[in-house]
């Protein structure tokens, strides 16, 4: 079975306020396998973030390619990465990205706003993905009244609301209880066996321990290339 997603000599550089620079990625090649579950892990400032960027991109390289299906997304549009993202993509931002005036069930329901599903249908699909995680409790509760663990839960639902065939992840395990990490892993395995492709940054045993490939960075560059 072919890859999913390839990245061919991946270079990234960040220039910083015009005069200075740093570089995220160096060369980096390595394949995500399809239907299975990528672990993309390595210390801090390894350029982990950076490289699933690429792939969802969210950003496009300094030099290099990201195929997606043989398909070269590099320096595609605007308008055809923004569609990529929407039809192939489940993103889980480190950082939530919940928009604070809205509830955890408006949230998740927000990104159908594009699509031509009624409203109550818009609410039922969010409802149940926040069941799915646990959260059927807080659906009418605002980022702020929920724990970083229910954030971060209310993230990982808003990620499969379009059903995506890849789900990328930074760090979904951080700032969540252990019962509630068990209750997202096992999620994470019946995503798996339902055919859907996971990459995840993480630097959690757990994940590592579950994953079917591992890709490990150190200063941008792949181990052992």
């Amino acid at each position: 079975m072919k890859p999913i997603i390839q990245t061919d000599k991946l270079t990234k550089v960040y220039n910083i306020d015009g005069q200075h620079s740093v570089q995220a990625l160096k060369d980096v090649t390595c394949q995500i396998p399809r239907e299975k579950l990528t672990v993309i892990t390595g210390p801090s400032g390894s350029g982990k973030s950076t490289l699933i960027s690429l792939m969802a991109a969210l950003d496009r390289p300094t030099t290099g390619r990201v195929y997606v299906d043989g398909k070269d997304i590099s320096f595609s549009s605007d308008l055809f990465q923004a569609r990529y993202r929407k039809k192939r993509i489940g993103i889980i931002f480190q950082e939530y990205n919940l928009l604070e005036e809205l509830t955890a069930v408006e949230n998740v329901a927000m990104p159908l706003v594009v699509t031509n599903m009624k409203r109550a249908e818009r609410f039922d699909l969010a409802a149940s993905l926040l069941e799915k995680v646990g959260l059927t409790d807080r659906i009418d509760h605002l980022p702020r009244q929920l724990s970083g663990g229910e954030r971060q839960r209310v993230a990982v639902a808003r990620s499969l609301v379009f059903d995506p065939q890849i789900i990328i992840g930074d760090e979904p395990l951080s700032n969540i209880d252990d019962d509630t990490q068990e209750n997202l892993l096992s999620l994470f395995k019946r995503l798996r066996m339902n055919g859907k492709t996971l990459v995840i940054v993480s630097h959690d045993h757990k994940f590592i321990q579950l994953a079917d490939h591992v890709i490990r960075l150190t200063k941008g560059i792949i181990d052992g290339s």
